[in-house]
């Protein structure tokens, strides 16, 4: 993930990393307002962005809870004058010990970024963990630079829509 941040820096994006135990959260409850600080910081850095990454491990086909109760966070964005994730450019990573677990996360991560009314890149990058090979920790790197150029470009497209 930082590769990706780090990537969009160059290309003269600010950028915030939001994962672990920032993202441990109480579970999302629309019955109350009373928020944490990490709640909060996740909201309030969404609500800034132009662009997004988010990226999850594959457990058993799906997003991790963790992520998906962050996300779930996205519905305090309901009445801004861009509520959720809208106009926004999200791209996506998923990974897990296996093709079809990694490709059914991304799948998900798909479904929840138009829920949330967000543009997800045209690629979409997918590891499988349990592949060590020199190969395909070479091509890492190009596959998130790949990301972050999308994510980039795109964001920098809606931002001029909306001027």
């Amino acid at each position: 993930m930082s590769d990706v941040l780090h990537h969009v820096e160059s290309l003269g994006a600010a950028t915030e990393l939001i994962a672990g135990p920032s993202l441990a959260m109480p579970f999302y409850s629309t019955e109350t307002d009373d928020r944490t600080d990490e709640a909060r910081t996740l909201v309030d850095a969404l609500r800034r962005a132009d662009g997004v990454v988010i990226g999850s491990p594959g457990y058993h086909g799906g997003v991790s809870g963790l992520l998906k109760n962050a996300l779930d966070y996205v519905e305090d964005l309901r009445a801004d004058d861009r509520p959720y994730l809208d106009g926004r450019a999200v791209g996506l990573i998923a990974s897990a010990a296996g093709e079809q677990a990694a490709m059914t996360t991304l799948g998900m991560l798909r479904n929840i970024t138009h829920a949330l009314r967000g543009v997800p890149t045209p690629y979409g990058c997918v590891f499988n963990s349990a592949d060590r090979s020199a190969e395909r920790i070479n091509d890492t790197a190009n596959k998130l630079k790949l990301l972050g150029d999308q994510v980039f470009t795109i964001a920098e497209a809606l931002s001029a829509l909306r001027d």
